[in-house]
């Protein structure tokens, strides 16, 4: 817990109520589920957690509620091994929620409240000034006030991680420009670029490239079962493929996207020299174990399990 952090993530803290159930529901419709569990989450503790279990030294600046939930999740970090010295919970604030939703075939809904995770500010940046000099790489998302985030990239000098995720249809450009890679999801980069979908690696390429001509320096789009697609404004794109996992293990596919994003932190910060396409190649493998396994935080694998 002493060492200086390797990767640092400025985000969010949310505790998942899950329910299982045969299929996601309709608008208006109510469904018999079979199984229901509480879970931690929040895509910044998430992805804090996945590079902890691969073995980097990390750090997490998030705010928890001064309720049971937000006492529970000081002891699940604790407990994974991650840096809580700017984890604070908050008087009268409620820790953030997720109510998710997770089908027979492990497609799933979510619908988030971000509770004290809104109260997260540049003062805060601040506070954890040695963490930003000591860090390698810095990952942010956008489940917390995107001034505060922006504040956290300008005072950052290594490798930034943006997952630009709840995306927003109009990305600031200054959070293009400020990070090292933007990471997001097919959905998320079609959103973002005005596509209408994306469903093949050269729609992919094509976003990528969009989103390089918007601003970005270098862009990751995860594409789930076809892997991921990559490229800056050095490079042209290039695909990884993920490795394959039969229809029949995919158990739970929450928290796969920051499974990804925690490994490739820890990658980019353990083997600084290697490939991009190196780094997204073992980011594929982790998130691919994670989906095999229900649960958030919960599915992502420890360093010796790969």
């Amino acid at each position: 817990m002493s060492e200086s952090p390797e990767v640092l993530v400025f985000g969010s803290a949310i505790i998942d109520f899950i329910c299982y159930t045969p299929r996601l529901p309709k608008a208006g419709e109510t469904l018999h589920g079979h199984k229901f569990q509480t879970g931690f989450g929040g895509k910044g503790a998430n992805q804090c957690v996945a590079a902890a279990r691969l073995g980097s030294h990390t750090a997490l600046i998030a705010k928890l509620g001064d309720d049971s939930f937000g006492q529970d999740y000081l002891r699940q970090l604790r407990a994974e091994y991650v840096n809580v010295e700017h984890v604070q919970p908050l008087p009268n604030q409620t820790t953030g929620i997720a109510q998710i939703a997770v089908s027979d075939e492990g497609e799933n809904n979510i619908i988030i409240v971000v509770g004290a995770n809104n109260a997260l500010n540049a003062s805060d940046v601040t506070a954890a000034a040695q963490f930003f000099d000591q860090a390698k790489v810095l990952v942010c998302q956008l489940e917390t006030p995107i001034e505060a985030t922006l504040h956290a990239l300008r005072q950052f000098k290594g490798i930034s991680i943006v997952n630009a995720a709840p995306a927003l249809e109009e990305t600031p450009g200054e959070l293009l420009q400020l990070s090292t890679i933007l990471c997001v999801n097919e959905t998320e980069a079609a959103l973002m670029t005005g596509m209408q979908s994306i469903n093949s690696v050269g729609e992919a390429n094509a976003a990528v490239e969009r989103l390089i001509e918007m601003g970005a320096n270098g862009v990751i789009i995860t594409l789930g079962k076809l892997g991921a697609v990559c490229g800056t404004k050095q490079t042209q794109c290039e695909h990884v493929p993920a490795p394959h996992v039969p229809p029949e293990k995919v158990v739970d596919t929450t928290g796969a996207g920051d499974a990804f994003i925690g490994a490739l932190a820890h990658n980019l910060a353990r083997y600084p020299k290697e490939a991009l396409t190196v780094h997204i190649a073992a980011a594929c493998q982790v998130a691919s174990k994670s989906v095999q396994l229900p649960g958030t935080q919960a599915s992502f694998p420890f360093g010796g399990d790969l």
